[in-house]
């Protein structure tokens, strides 16, 4: 396989598909030692719809909020 012009180069098709790799899907590039490595990049979480769900459930449990309920379950 050989670097195109601009730079670019084609993965395999095995390679993609046992991957997952699409058009579109963000990948980066790590140097480690004298090996370059190409990762699919780490999707992240949006944690922010899951706010305060629990708040309910601890309250049930007689803890007025997470970090209480936490203390508790550490022995402090």
């Amino acid at each position: 396989m050989k670097i195109g012009e601009r730079g670019q180069i084609t993965i395999p098709k095995e390679i993609r598909d046992r991957f997952g790799l699409r058009q579109g899907t963000e990948v980066e590039f790590r140097v480690v030692k004298d090996t370059i490595i190409l990762q699919k990049k780490p999707r992240k979480l949006n944690l922010e719809k899951w706010k305060g769900r629990c708040k309910g459930s601890f309250a049930l449990l007689g803890y007025a909020s997470v970090d209480e309920f936490l203390e508790d379950v550490r022995g402090r």
